[in-house]
C-alpha cells in the first residue's frame, strides 16, 4: 500500500476517533440529563460498554478460532492499559474528581473480578461454566447500576447535575443516534488507526514483536481513550472516570465470560498470565483505592505515575520477550525500590487524608451541638 495512503488512513483513524468520542460524549450527556440518571451510571454502563466492543469483537473472533487465549490476553492488556495509560493522560489534561460511588462500589467489584479471575484461572483454564458465571455477573451488575440510577430522587440529582432536560420523541432519536454514531466511528477509527500503525511499522523496520506489544495491545482501547479524554475536557469528568472502571469490569464479566462460553475447551491461563500479568493487573485495581480516595481527586501527579507504571510495564514485556541482558537489574530496581516506594507514599497519602477527613466529622459535630 502506498505510503502516502497509509499516513492518509492514520490521520484519518486519529480523527475518526476524536470525532466519535466527542458525539459518544455529547449524545450520553444528553440522555442522561432527560432520563434523571447520573452521567456516572452512563459512563459505567452504555459508554463503557460500547467502547469494549473491539475487545468484544476481538475476544468472540479468537474464541470461535480456537485461539481463545488471545481473548485473555486482550482483557488483561486493555484493563492495564485502561487505568494507567487513560486515567493517566486525563488526569495530566484535567485532574479527574471521582464519585463516592466509585470508591465505595464500582471500584472494589472491579477489585473482586479481578481476583475472582485469578481464582477461577488456578487450573490453568477458565471453563465454560466460570464463564457463565461471570457473564451473569455482568448482566446482575449492569441491572443493579440502572435500578441505582433510577432511584435517585430528583432533589438529589437536580442538586448534584442541574434541572433534567425533558426530551421531545425527535430529540431522543437524535441522542440515541448520535451515540451510536459515535461508538461506530470509534471503532472504524480504531481499526484504521491500527492497520496503517502496522504498515508503517513494519516499513521502518521495527519487530513484529515490539507491534504486538505496543500498537496491537492499545489499539483495541483507543475508543476509550479517546473518549475519556474528550469527555474530560467537556466537564464530564463522571463520564471520563466511569468509561475506564465500566470498561474494565466489562471486560471480565462480559467480555471473558463470553469468550470462555463459546470456546469449546475454555479460556487457557499460562503460567506467564497467572504468576505476572494477572498479579499486575490485580495490582493495578488495587492501587486504584488510595488514588482515587485521596481528595477523591485524580491529580496530575498521580497520573503522571500511572503513565509511568505502564512504562516499565511495557518495558518489562519487551526485556524479557527478548530475553535482554537488562532483564535482571530492571526488575531487581522496580521490585525493591520503585514499588515499595510508591506503596509507601500511597499508604501515607491515604492515612493523611483519612485522618483530614475524621478532623472535618469533630468540626461539624462540634457546630451542629
Amino acid at each position: 500500500m502506498n505510503l502516502i495512503l497509509v499516513l492518509g488512513l492514520l490521520i484519518l483513524g486519529l480523527v475518526l476517533l476524536v470525532v466519535g468520542a466527542e458525539v459518544l460524549v455529547r449524545g450520553a450527556s444528553r440522555l442522561a440529563s432527560s432520563l434523571g440518571i447520573s452521567p456516572l451510571v452512563i459512563g459505567l454502563t452504555i459508554v463503557a460498554y460500547g467502547t469494549s466492543s473491539p475487545e468484544m469483537a476481538v475476544a468472540i473472533q479468537s474464541s470461535l478460532a480456537g485461539q481463545a487465549d488471545l481473548a485473555l490476553g486482550n482483557v488483561i492488556g486493555s484493563n492495564i492499559f485502561n487505568v494507567l495509560v487513560i486515567l493517566g493522560l486525563s488526569a495530566l489534561a484535567i485532574p479527574l474528581m471521582v464519585a463516592q460511588q466509585l470508591i465505595r462500589l464500582d471500584v472494589p467489584i472491579m477489585i473482586g473480578v479481578s481476583f475472582l479471575t485469578l481464582l477461577f484461572g488456578l487450573d490453568h483454564r477458565i471453563h465454560r461454566s466460570d464463564g457463565i458465571i461471570l457473564f451473569i455477573g455482568g448482566i446482575v451488575y449492569t441491572v443493579f447500576l440502572i435500578y441505582q440510577g433510577s432511584k435517585e430522587s430528583d432533589s438529589d440529582y437536580d442538586n448534584e447535575y442541574g434541572e433534567k432536560e425533558p426530551l421531545s420523541g425527535y430529540q431522543w432519536f437524535k441522542n440515541i443516534a448520535l451515540m451510536l454514531l459515535g461508538l461506530g466511528l470509534l471503532v472504524l477509527g480504531s481499526q484504521w488507526l491500527i492497520d496503517s500503525a502496522v504498515i508503517i511499522a513494519r516499513r521502518i523496520g521495527v519487530s513484529e514483536l515490539i507491534i504486538g506489544l505496543t500498537i496491537v495491545a492499545a489499539g483495541t482501547s483507543m475508543p476509550e481513550l479517546a473518549t475519556s479524554i474528550v469527555a474530560a475536557f467537556r466537564g464530564e469528568r463522571d463520564i471520563a472516570v466511569g468509561n475506564v472502571v465500566g470498561s474494565n469490569i466489562f471486560n471480565i464479566l462480559a467480555v471473558l465470560g463470553i469468550s470462555a462460553i463459546v470456546s469449546p475447551n475454555g479460556v487457557a491461563v499460562s503460567d506467564a498470565v497467572l504468576h505476572f500479568d494477572l498479579p499486575v493487573m490485580i495490582a493495578i485495581a488495587v492501587a486504584c483505592l488510595p488514588i482515587f480516595f485521596t481528595g477523591n481527586v485524580i491529580a496530575r501527579w498521580e497520573g503522571l505515575l500511572f503513565l509511568s507504571y505502564y512504562a516499565a510495564y511495557a518495558t518489562y514485556l519487551i526485556l524479557h520477550s527478548t530475553n535482554h541482558d537488562s532483564l535482571q537489574i530492571f526488575s531487581t530496581v522496580m521490585l525493591f525500590f520503585v514499588i515499595p516506594i510508591t506503596v509507601l507514599t500511597l499508604t501515607i497519602l491515604t492515612l493523611h487524608s483519612l485522618r483530614k477527613r475524621h478532623r472535618q466529622k469533630q468540626i461539624t459535630r462540634q457546630q451542629s451541638d
